[in-house]
């Protein structure tokens, strides 16, 4: 998945946020660049977001 990856027709949930936030991590072994680091805080951003307006997967 790419870490730009957003799904198409609407806000992604948290739990998808929340899933690349995961891969990001697992792929660099808990070391972030600078740009890793800056697509974290986007990454951040947008699931306290979709928190926040209750965006969440259908079941």
């Amino acid at each position: 998945m790419s870490p730009n990856y957003e799904p198409r027709g609407g806000t992604p949930s948290a739990a998808e946020i929340n899933a690349q936030i995961r891969e990001l991590w697992s792929r660099t072994d808990g070391r972030l660049s600078e740009d890793q680091r800056r697509e974290y805080a986007r990454l951040v951003t947008l699931w306290a977001a979709a928190v926040r307006d209750g965006v969440v997967e259908a079941a």
